[in-house]
């Protein structure tokens, strides 16, 4: 569903990645998120951000599942009156720890374009700092509809095409006698 007032996309045409995509299915949505890594600028539509959240949980779900399953996921032994987390506790925390660190740029960028598409600034995003209120207000920020006015933070890329024909290179020195 495309927001009201902005323009329909041509049937078939690819949208650029500078463009929010909406209506993304499911893969296009993680690709873009990936394909976008570190890109603050632009909008990104709902679909864009919740097909990604969707894919964050459902990957640390998995991780978390078979941690439990193969015993390992908040295993410890006691001894000697402390805690001793078992070496599969430490491989599926530092899988899962793994997984933030290489998605934490792209979530905070996605963030930021998201809260661009529902016209507001992407330092919003610094409202989930604020104790239990705060990720609650970005998340209802995050759920707003698109906001035509949101166009104000897109930046196509368009590159300078080169001149149609250069001038011919001045002919080669004699060699020296």
């Amino acid at each position: 569903m495309q927001p009201m007032g902005q323009p329909y996309q041509q049937p078939g045409a690819p949208v650029p990645d500078w463009a929010p995509y909406y209506g993304a299915s499911f893969g296009v949505a993680f690709q873009r998120f990936f394909r976008k890594y570190a890109d603050f600028t632009g909008r990104a539509s709902r679909s864009e951000l919740w097909w990604w959240v969707l894919a964050w949980v459902a990957i640390e779900f998995v991780i978390n599942i078979i941690g439990n399953a193969t015993g390992n996921m908040g295993a410890a032994m006691y001894r000697n009156g402390e805690f001793h987390f078992t070496p599969g506790y430490w491989l599926f925390a530092s899988l899962s720890g793994l997984v933030w660190l290489a998605t934490i740029v792209p979530w905070l960028a996605i963030t930021w374009r998201r809260l661009h598409d529902a016209n507001l600034a992407g330092p919003f995003f610094f409202l989930s700092l604020i104790p239990f209120a705060g990720i609650i207000i970005l998340l209802v920020l995050l759920a707003l509809p698109s906001n035509p006015q949101g166009a104000r933070f897109d930046r196509p890329r368009t590159y300078a095409t080169p001149p149609a024909a250069y001038p011919p290179a001045a002919p080669p020195a004699p060699p020296a006698v």
